[in-house]
C-alpha cells in the first residue's frame, strides 16, 4: 500500500510530496522547502512516521520544485533523479534564483535519470514513469497502479493545466500528452498536482476547460 503525504511550501505555494510504503520506505518528490521552518516540518514528519527516505525525485526542475533539493540530499544521503531533458532547466535555476529572492539556493547535480517505461521502486511499491512534457521539456508523472494515484507535477491541475509560456514549454504538446498519457489512466485515479488541491481523472475529463470534453481554450 502506497501512502502519500503532501506539504505546501515557498511563496509559489508548491506541493511537495512524500510517498512511502507500509515499511516506511519513502521517496521525497519535488521538495520546495526553502525556509528553515519548512524543512523542519518535512523532517518532523519523516522522523515521527519512522520513514527511511530512499530517493529524491523531481517531476520537473522549475525553481519552486527544486528549492529543497540540496538540503534533502545532504540530510538523507539519497540519490537524486530527474529526466535527462530537465538538465538545462535545473542548471538555469542557479542563474535566476537570486532574482526571485532565493539567494541561498544551492545547486546539485543529478545522480541518474528517469526514463519513460521504467519503474521506480519504493521498497515494496512501484511507481510507473509517464513522460508528459509541455510545461517543461522533460516533465514526468509518477503513477501508482495499486492505489490509482499519480503525482502529476505541473501537468494537470483541478480545472486547469500547467503554463506553457516558459522556456521549453509547448502548449499543443502538453494538451496532447495529457490526453494520451493521463486520460488513459482509470477515471478514479487521484491526481496530486504541483499546486492546489487534488483532483481525479474523471473530473478533469468532464470539467477541465483546456482538455475536458467541452474544452473552450
Amino acid at each position: 500500500m502506497l501512502k502519500i503525504k503532501s506539504f505546501t511550501f515557498n511563496p509559489f505555494q508548491e506541493n511537495t510530496y512524500v510517498a512511502y510504503d507500509d515499511k516506511g520506505n519513502a521517496a521525497i518528490i519535488d521538495p520546495g522547502c526553502y525556509e528553515k521552518h519548512e524543512r523542519q516540518e518535512l523532517n518532523n514528519f519523516i522522523e515521527e512516521e519512522g520513514l527511511k527516505p530512499l530517493l529524491l525525485l523531481n517531476t520537473h526542475c522549475h525553481i519552486d520544485h527544486v528549492l529543497g533539493n540540496a538540503w534533502v540530499k545532504r540530510t538523507y544521503g539519497i540519490p537524486f533523479l530527474i529526466h535527462q531533458n530537465e538538465v538545462a532547466v535545473l542548471n538555469s535555476v542557479q542563474v535566476y534564483a537570486p532574482n526571485y529572492g532565493f539567494s541561498l539556493y544551492e545547486a546539485i547535480e543529478p545522480d541518474g535519470y528517469l526514463s519513460e517505461g521504467h519503474d521506480i521502486e519504493i521498497g515494496s511499491e512501484e511507481l510507473k514513469i509517464l513522460f508528459v512534457p509541455g510545461h517543461s521539456p522533460g516533465h514526468v508523472v509518477f503513477h501508482h497502479e495499486g492505489t490509482n494515484t499519480c503525482i502529476a507535477g505541473d501537468t494537470l491541475f483541478r480545472g486547469s493545466i500547467g503554463r506553457t509560456d516558459l522556456p521549453g514549454g509547448n502548449h499543443e504538446q502538453l494538451l496532447k500528452k495529457i490526453k494520451s498519457e493521463l486520460f488513459s489512466l482509470p477515471d478514479q485515479t487521484i491526481v496530486y498536482p504541483g499546486h492546489g488541491p487534488e483532483t481525479t481523472i474523471e473530473f478533469e475529463k468532464i470539467h477541465n476547460p483546456f482538455v475536458g470534453k467541452n474544452a473552450s481554450f
